[in-house]
């Protein structure tokens, strides 16, 4: 049968046809789907993130891995259903009211999926009232804000605001980020956390929504 680590090879390579017939032999073979998982598809998008970080490997391979993971969960979900598997946390996602650009936030969604956390993507040009409704609607742990423009950056402090006035800006963790933000401008519109690279904003969510699971 393929290997664990065989598997998470296949998937930095970014081989989807074979990644399958690979997980289909695991799981003929008796090994646990939420092993699989863990252990094979999230360690491998772990390594890719790790990559991407040090610009070992870009956008093009991060895209292709996703691609192979997406083709193995597919596999793997009729099985995952079976098993209890604790929620990690939820993050809603998107790019701020104004700016159309949504590579980075994509990025950003697939270091999340490969973390295990459940991310809501609302897509770009998202009010803030979109971002607190969603959040309050998936019980979600952050509300991460994607912007590339100088001039939709300022709507960041809208989604602050509106957590705010919606009563749940002490239940949600609002991360922001893009190519003209920065740890200051987080910290002068009071959001929480603001990430300079998708893989750093994965790392930030997951310890984000482990710490709110008490909230």
């Amino acid at each position: 049968m393929a290997t664990l680590s065989e598997i998470s090879e296949l998937l930095q390579r970014g081989r989807a046809k074979e990644i399958t017939g690979a997980v289909q032999e695991a799981l003929d073979a008796g090994e646990a789907a939420g092993k699989i998982l863990d252990e094979a598809l999230m360690a491998g998008m772990s390594i890719i993130g790790v990559k991407f970080k040090n610009n070992e490997v870009y956008v093009p391979e991060v895209l292709i891995a996703a691609r192979a993971m997406n083709a193995a969960i597919e596999v793997l979900k009729p099985h995952l259903k079976g098993e209890d598997r604790p929620k990690i946390g939820t993050v809603v996602i998107g790019t701020v009211k104004g700016d159309l650009h949504d590579i980075g936030k994509n990025l950003v969604k697939i270091m999340m999926e490969g973390k295990g956390l459940d991310v809501v993507d609302l897509g770009s040009d998202v009010p803030a009232s979109r971002f607190v409704e969603k959040a309050k609607e998936s019980g979600a742990n952050v509300i991460a804000c994607s912007a590339l423009l100088t001039t939709t950056m300022t709507s960041m402090k809208d989604v602050v605001g509106a957590a705010r006035d919606a009563g749940i800006r002490d239940k949600v963790t609002i991360m922001v980020g893009g190519a003209p933000v920065t740890q200051s401008y987080c910290e002068s519109i009071g959001a929480d956390l603001y990430a300079s690279d998708a893989a750093t904003a994965a790392e930030v969510a997951l310890q984000a929504c482990a710490e709110n699971a008490g909230r």
